[in-house]
């Protein structure tokens, strides 16, 4: 038997290719600081969205990026995690996990940035994996956006950021 298109996850057309300017976004860090993506130009940002804070899939991924977080930090690159969790969420668990990177929570309106960036999931109310490498101008370098359950490969993010 087949899965029925009511059940099948929902994986969207991913509207931003390399090339495209990156669509600006504000959204609250841990601490409810708002964070805007143009104003961290004149570096590249790796934009990560999560599906869920403590799942295990995006705990594992995320804890690979913070154990591997020189890579980033040596070619400048500042890594922005962005899910649809609450902020007091988030915050548990960049605390729980030891992140030193930005969570940022794209609660309400809710998956505005995610949908701006093609990877809402409209079936589930989360995002899916997508990750977008911005330049310093603002242009998208590289994306890949994964399906629930999908974990991103740490070698593609080292790819992508050794060509920009």
């Amino acid at each position: 038997m087949t899965e029925s298109a009511a059940t099948a996850p929902t994986v969207p057309m991913m509207s931003l290719k390399p090339g495209d300017p990156a669509p600006d976004f504000t959204l609250p860090d841990t601490h409810g600081t708002p964070t805007t993506l143009s104003d961290l130009r004149g570096a590249p940002v790796l934009v990560v969205f999560v599906p869920f804070a403590f799942s295990g899939t995006c705990t594992n991924e995320l804890c690979e990026l913070r154990d591997n977080i020189e890579d980033f930090e040596t070619a400048s690159v500042r890594l922005l995690v962005v899910s649809t969790d609450a902020v007091f969420t988030l915050k548990a668990w960049q605390a729980a996990e030891g992140y030193q990177f930005d969570l940022l929570s794209d609660f309400w309106p809710h998956g505005e940035v995610a949908r701006d960036y093609g990877v809402f999931d409209e079936s589930t109310g989360n995002p899916l994996r997508g990750t977008f490498l911005i330049d310093a101008d603002g242009i998208v370098r590289w994306c890949v956006v994964n399906p629930r359950g999908k974990a991103r490969d740490l070698e593609d993010y080292r790819q992508a950021v050794a060509e920009i």
